[in-house]
């Protein structure tokens, strides 16, 4: 049973994941036991916490099928080790198809996996400094939104550029979630122009806690990710921000503050049917989003 008033300490894991799963996660570790002796009963890691490889033959020969994956294993037993309940940002995951999924889990305190979520939307972008992206060259995009219940409230599950598109947090926060996960690896270009904004817009548009644990650092691929891993209240301020390097934040949440600000301003209940048209009349050609 859920406990929504009850206040709890929170924690993301900044990382500079590697090409060897095994190295990254003895590193990850570390972190996670960091969190947990703050009192972290909530701990999170970034997006492809135990594999950052832009090779696709080194990055298939690496992962593995969710049953035999030693990565979530390893972090499994940790949750149990610990008795936190832990979020793993995202791992490569083998499907049945010809491309992997960017799969998010969330852990109890006993180990069990209690959701699962693959990320929706593909990074497929080309960048003004020549640096280009195409997820969907080996991940498959999912297509279910997840909410899950923590015993301080509901979490809904996304997954770096997912952030982008807000609609899905408005569905998240308007089937329950108070608390929203966005773990990233996000460009330091991108990072430095949108990363803070759009996590706290997030965080005010839904009157949700925002948990955004990061890679940063330059990785062992030449890639360079962002970092400033945060953590966003529901007033959409900043309560905990990490800089550059590997490391632990930590705050401590209130579930109150989520009902307070939906009351103050309660723009979830507000949503009104609408359709768009051109100025002469003609139906533009939109892709709807049910």
């Amino acid at each position: 049973m859920t406990e929504p008033s009850r206040r709890f300490r929170a924690a993301c894991i900044q990382t500079c994941s590697g090409r060897e799963p095994d190295a990254t996660i003895a590193a990850v570790g570390e972190l996670i036991r960091a969190a947990a002796a703050r009192g972290a009963r909530f701990v999170m890691t970034p997006e492809q916490t135990a594999l950052i490889e832009t090779d696709r033959e080194r990055l298939f020969a690496r992962v593995e099928t969710e049953d035999r994956c030693r990565s979530l294993a390893r972090l499994r037993a940790l949750a149990d080790e610990l008795d936190i309940w832990l979020l793993v940002g995202s791992l490569g995951i083998r499907t049945a198809g010809e491309r992997l999924a960017n799969r998010s889990f969330l852990i109890a305190p006993d180990g069990a996996v209690v959701a699962r979520y693959d990320k929706i939307h593909m990074f497929d972008v080309s960048l003004a400094n020549g640096e280009t992206f195409r997820e969907s060259a080996n991940y498959a995009p999912g297509s279910q939104g997840v909410v899950a219940a923590l015993p301080w409230g509901r979490l809904g599950m996304t997954v770096c550029y997912d952030l982008r598109f807000p609609h899905l947090y408005r569905a998240l926060a308007q089937a329950g979630a108070k608390f929203l996960s966005v773990p990233s690896a996000f460009t330091r270009q991108t990072g430095e122009a949108h990363w803070h904004v759009l996590l706290r817009a997030r965080a005010i548009e839904t009157g949700s806690y925002v948990f955004a644990p990061a890679q940063g650092g330059r990785h062992e691929t030449g890639r360079e990710t962002y970092g400033h891993s945060l953590i966003v209240d529901p007033w959409g301020e900043l309560i905990a921000e990490a800089g550059t390097e590997p490391g632990v934040i930590v705050a401590d949440i209130d579930p109150a503050r989520v009902a307070e600000a939906r009351r103050r301003i309660p723009a979830l209940e507000h949503d009104r049917p609408f359709r768009v048209v051109m100025a002469d009349g003609r139906e533009p050609a939109l892709k709807v989003v049910p």
